[in-house]
Order: structure tokens, then C-alpha cells, then sequence
């Protein structure tokens, strides 16, 4: 018997989005996924990589939970 498991679909962003998504520069993004504080980049070609949606929001909501400020706003963190 063969069952199909309906996965969500992943979205992979570019730098471009992750800069816009997280407000971090280029080169603090990289300087974090160096100390590996970022998620890293996944290799899409010989010159071009990019970034799992999941991975980025995942990392944004680890952010905003270890923020004292944002004490009543916690948010669920789901790994997909």
C-alpha cells in the first residue's frame, strides 16, 4: 500500500528577502552563519544560494522569545 504524505511546501529565499526579513546587512548575515548564530545558506547553483523559509522564521522567532522585551508576545517555533 502506497500513501502519499501531503508535506508543506518549502520555500527557499535569497538574500535579498532575508535581508528584508531579519533587517540584518549582508555582511552581518554572513558574519552570524560563520559563528553559526545564522542558519546557513543552501548551494541552489554554481553561483547562487539561497535560504529555507522555515529555517529563517524559525531563527526570527528564537529572536523574539530570547528578547525580555517581547516577554508577552512569545511565539511557537515550528520545525518543519
Amino acid at each position: 500500500m502506497n500513501e502519499h504524505v501531503q508535506r508543506p511546501p518549502r520555500t527557499i529565499l535569497r538574500l535579498r528577502q532575508v535581508i528584508g526579513r531579519t533587517g540584518l546587512s549582508r555582511s552581518t548575515i554572513y558574519e552570524r552563519i560563520q559563528s553559526r548564530t545564522f542558519p546557513a545558506q543552501i548551494r541552489l547553483g554554481a553561483r547562487a544560494v539561497g535560504w529555507l523559509e522555515s529555517d529563517v522564521e524559525a531563527w526570527i522567532g528564537e529572536r523574539l522569545n530570547a528578547s525580555p522585551a517581547n516577554e508577552d508576545r512569545k511565539i511557537a517555533v515550528v520545525r518543519r
